[in-house]
């Protein structure tokens, strides 16, 4: 990736909005939103099940020149 770029992950203390303003602080805008599901492993008679768990929000953000 390049030094124009960085990945800010929504931790799960924090809503979208404080998010976005802390890219906005360190001096990027979003350019790309992605979420990833995050599963659980649970045994069930056995066998192994995926649950999910929660949804990973990702953006990414370019400097602002």
């Amino acid at each position: 990736m390049s030094k124009n770029k960085k990945m800010f992950e929504v931790e799960g203390n924090e809503s979208i909005a404080q998010c976005l303003d802390r890219m906005k602080q360190e001096g990027y805008s979003p350019v790309r939103r992605m979420e990833k599901p995050v599963f659980n492993e649970e045994k069930k008679n056995g066998k192994v099940e995926y649950v999910p768990a929660r949804q990973q929000i990702i953006f990414e953000g370019r400097k602002n020149d």
